[in-house]
């Protein structure tokens, strides 16, 4: 009788909890001001949920495109930011007269440059971050966030070009100096206007040296040659980089294995 009673009196608890997440509203307004009311008291579930009960009356009502941008927005401010990505995609093909378009195509890219990681990470949602600002920015040239989304854009890329980096760090520490320079070297063809460009520069010398020392003799001058052409870009290109010192004892370097070469071969 008493285990009895205890299972009732759980199922009338649980059946009370279940109540209490009920959503209850009389039409599309409602639902929209009740989501508006949970998003000011930062409960952005609630708030999704809400917005979401708008479309129970159907996607073409006068409040259907405010619920659609506060959906993605609540989405995004409980940290579900693939959630809202797609609502936000949903904003701007649904509604593309809506004068709030270019802002829901910033926020989109906010979405992926919310999720995109460290640089030692993946860094996919890093690309689509890039992506999605370019295309804000080719769209919407005249917008405010213009030069705020220039900017994300190059947050971002010095995360690739770091990125990239570092796998050329990997390679000249296990001692694969030819994997190592193009890789550098693609950091600075890719990535030239980041922070990294000079110290790819510089890193590229270095292993084209390491890599003529491991060549056949034949081959080392060709090798220590695109170690003092990756010097002469650095000094060309970024003249005033701190990296400029190192940088030529590096060229000195390359330029004495030549002599040396050219000494042997006479």
């Amino acid at each position: 009788m008493i285990q009895r009673l205890t299972t009732l009196l759980l199922i009338v608890i649980l059946a009370g909890c279940a109540g209490s997440r009920r959503l209850s509203y009389d039409g599309p307004e409602d639902a929209y001001n009740k989501g508006v009311e949970r998003m000011e008291a930062e409960d952005y579930e609630r708030a999704a949920e809400f917005f979401q009960g708008v479309f129970d009356f159907g996607r073409t009502h006068e409040w259907a495109a405010d619920a659609q941008i506060a959906l993605a927005r609540a989405y995004r401010a409980n940290g579900e930011y693939l959630l809202a990505a797609n609502e936000f995609t949903r904003f701007t093909q649904i509604y593309r007269a809506d004068p709030r378009v270019p802002d829901a195509a910033y926020e989109l890219a906010m979405t992926y440059y919310d999720r995109s990681p460290r640089w030692s990470l993946d860094q996919t949602d890093t690309g689509r971050a890039i992506t999605q600002f370019e295309l804000f920015m080719t769209r919407y040239p005249n917008h405010p966030l213009f030069f705020e989304g220039q900017a994300r854009i190059e947050e971002l890329r010095g995360k690739l070009a770091r990125k990239r980096y570092e796998s050329g760090n990997q390679y000249a520490t296990r001692g694969y100096n030819e994997a190592a320079a193009l890789t550098f070297e693609s950091v600075f063809d890719d990535y030239y206007d980041t922070e990294w460009a000079d110290d790819a520069l510089v890193a590229a010398a270095r292993s084209y040296i390491a890599f003529a020392d491991q060549s056949i003799p034949a081959r080392r001058p060709e090798r220590l040659q695109l170690a003092i052409d990756a010097y002469e870009r650095l000094i060309q290109i970024f003249p005033d980089s701190p990296l400029i010192k190192e940088g030529e004892e590096v060229f000195r370097s390359a330029t004495d294995r030549l002599r040396q070469l050219d000494g042997t071969a006479q």
